[in-house]
């Protein structure tokens, strides 16, 4: 952290099921993109638009998480479990009420932005949080073209003035050219099913809070 301004925090949201290098990767690129102290991996206890089905247990999640961010300015926490919040706009409300001297940016893949019209108060996290959009092989089309973009189309910034984003008038949205990353979490469930069960009787330490995750 620089002196003289507050500590300046990406949120990347998911389910981390498993967590893998891509998410290491571009939570990197977008850590330097956007002149990022620290990004939080919010490995969610339940994505409401995902099936509850073949979610391995949070502390599993965790962990695999911790195990990827090794050695770099990532950190894993399960701290929606402990505010209570299951959707994203709840979740930054009590980020910001609890953190009021961190400044946060929502950080998204495209393939997020191509279904941001179906997220609870959508408009509200962008009036909320600065967001920055990173692009995913296959999804541009998709996410340009996206009811969600539709509106927020207005408020996209220049790339070049992505490291002032603690200064924009919200809602504010910059999209991050990434090169293409193939990996994903269900293609790492499909070739190891059973990945979360060496994690089995693992208490990780949770990044943020410091709280064992049992």
């Amino acid at each position: 952290m620089r002196r003289g301004r507050p500590v300046r925090i990406g949120l990347l949201g998911g389910s981390f099921n498993p967590a893998h290098g891509g998410h290491r990767a571009i939570s990197l690129f977008a850590s330097d993109a956007l002149g990022l102290d620290e990004v939080w991996w919010l490995v969610s206890p339940g994505n409401p638009l995902k099936s509850a089905q073949g979610m391995a247990p949070l502390n599993a999640r965790i962990a695999s998480a911790k195990a990827v961010a090794r050695r770099s300015p990532i950190r894993a926490t399960a701290i929606e479990r402990e505010m209570r919040t299951r959707y994203t706009l709840d979740t930054l409300r009590a980020l910001h009420r609890r953190y009021p001297r961190r400044r946060f940016i929502w950080l998204m893949g495209e393939d997020n932005l191509a279904q941001f019209h179906q997220w609870k108060g959508w408009r509200d996290i962008a009036r909320t949080t600065a967001i920055a959009v990173i692009a995913r092989p296959g999804y541009t089309r998709e996410a340009v073209g996206s009811p969600a973009m539709a509106w927020l189309r207005r408020f996209v910034r220049p790339a070049s003035q992505s490291k002032s984003w603690t200064k924009w008038r919200l809602p504010a949205l910059v999209l991050l050219r990434f090169r293409p990353d193939p990996r994903s979490a269900t293609l790492l469930r499909q070739k190891a099913p059973l990945w979360h069960l060496s994690y089995a009787d693992v208490a990780p330490i949770d990044g943020v809070t410091g709280r064992r995750i049992l």
